[in-house]
């Protein structure tokens, strides 16, 4: 595996190097109309995380150290790949045809339906331990890597297409239904501004900002739907909710009738969802962290951190470019395009995770890249 990635990005690099030296010889135009999109089959890596998942899950039914497998990979691993692999240098065009892309999401969210399914029967064997712990810490990253990511990608389909209702299995699978519904209407709307629960400010740090924003969003969600009318128990946020509820309380009652304990299932479910949840609005922080503009400006391409780190474009489905998502976002993601002169992060988004979590650090390191004017 390592070496195919290292092989992989010894081409792209020297592929960038010819473009770049390319541009210098040759006319600008005639140069563009060279360039060609990037092999869709690099965004596969992203399939990494839910199938070391899945494979750690079952044998740690045996041997108890593989349920680390997730949490060794995707703190320890992809920060290194994200500053290994580099930026892409010279962005190339997007792809027209969509077809591998949209079967590549599916595979996600059908896979995300086997890392629940292996880690249940990981948490029934093992019971109450430390390692389940391990295991469901595991199960969260990849959940947050694969299908939250996913899930963010089809909820922006028509509703109650096939790949929307996929959105909310996926969104159900980490007990966070109304994250759509938030996303879609408020934070779309409202990013960079006071009214957006999703955006962080300068002064705030990470660890503040989960306070935060977790129930704000909630919040927010439900004043989505009171504004179109359905209100109380037929608001769907808390539809939602009590489903959450219901199924987390027949997970524990229900083994019982059978002989074994439920307990373990829910506590490991609830552990999985609340890292993905964690990890998710991690993400949001980083994306808008002291990017503030005016509520009665437009949401311009300086309102969003922006990174074209290889590792984090290709596992995570372009999702860091995201000034292009916000302008427009109703493209795919195979079609979002970089921006030249936005705020660039100096880290991809898992190399951001470190720094990001000790606040001083990441302060000294991305205050001075935040642009002067962009509160405008």
């Amino acid at each position: 595996m390592f070496d195919f990635i290292q092989e992989t990005v010894r081409i792209q690099n020297k592929i960038d190097s010819q473009l770049i030296k390319h541009t210098f010889n040759v006319n600008h135009m005639s140069n563009q109309s060279e360039l060609q999109p990037e092999p869709w089959t690099y965004h596969l890596l992203g399939l990494i995380s839910p199938l070391l998942v899945i494979s750690g899950n079952l044998l740690a039914v045996n041997e108890q150290i593989y349920a680390a497998m997730g949490v060794i990979f995707i703190w320890v691993i992809g920060p290194i790949l994200d500053i290994v692999m580099g930026e892409s240098k010279v962005p190339r065009p997007p792809r027209d045809s969509g077809t591998p892309f949209i079967v590549l999401l599916w595979i996600h969210g059908i896979l995300q339906l086997f890392v629940m399914a292996t880690f249940f029967w990981f948490a029934f064997n093992e019971g109450l331990t430390g390692w389940l712990v391990i295991g469901a810490l595991s199960t969260g990253l990849s959940a947050a890597a694969s299908a939250i990511v996913t899930a963010h990608e089809l909820g922006h389909q028509k509703p109650r297409s096939p790949g929307w209702w996929l959105s909310r299995i996926l969104l159900f699978s980490v007990n966070y239904t109304h994250f759509t519904t938030e996303h879609n209407y408020n934070h779309h709307r409202w990013v960079a501004t006071d009214k957006d629960p999703a955006s962080a400010t300068q002064e705030e740090s990470l660890w503040y900002f989960w306070m935060r924003t977790i129930p704000g969003q909630f919040i927010s969600s439900v004043r989505v739907h009171n504004k179109r009318g359905r209100t109380g128990l037929n608001n769907p946020s808390y539809q939602g909710l009590g489903l959450q509820i219901s199924c987390l309380l027949g997970l524990g009652i229900l083994p019982g009738y059978f002989g074994f304990s439920g307990i373990p299932l829910v506590v490991g479910w609830l552990i999985s969802s609340f890292v993905s949840i964690l990890t998710l609005e991690y993400v949001n922080y980083i994306r808008h962290w002291g990017l503030r503009r005016n509520e009665k400006g437009r949401f311009q391409a300086e309102h969003a951190w922006n990174t074209e780190a290889r590792w984090s474009r290709w596992s995570l489905l372009e999702l860091t470019r995201h000034s292009d998502h916000h302008l427009e976002a109703s493209l795919p993601f195979w079609k979002l395009r970089p921006h030249k002169d936005t705020p660039t992060l100096r880290w991809g988004y898992y190399a951001s995770w470190w720094p990001c979590v000790f606040t001083p650090i990441w302060r000294k390191v991305m205050t001075k890249r935040i642009p002067s004017d962009s509160s405008n």
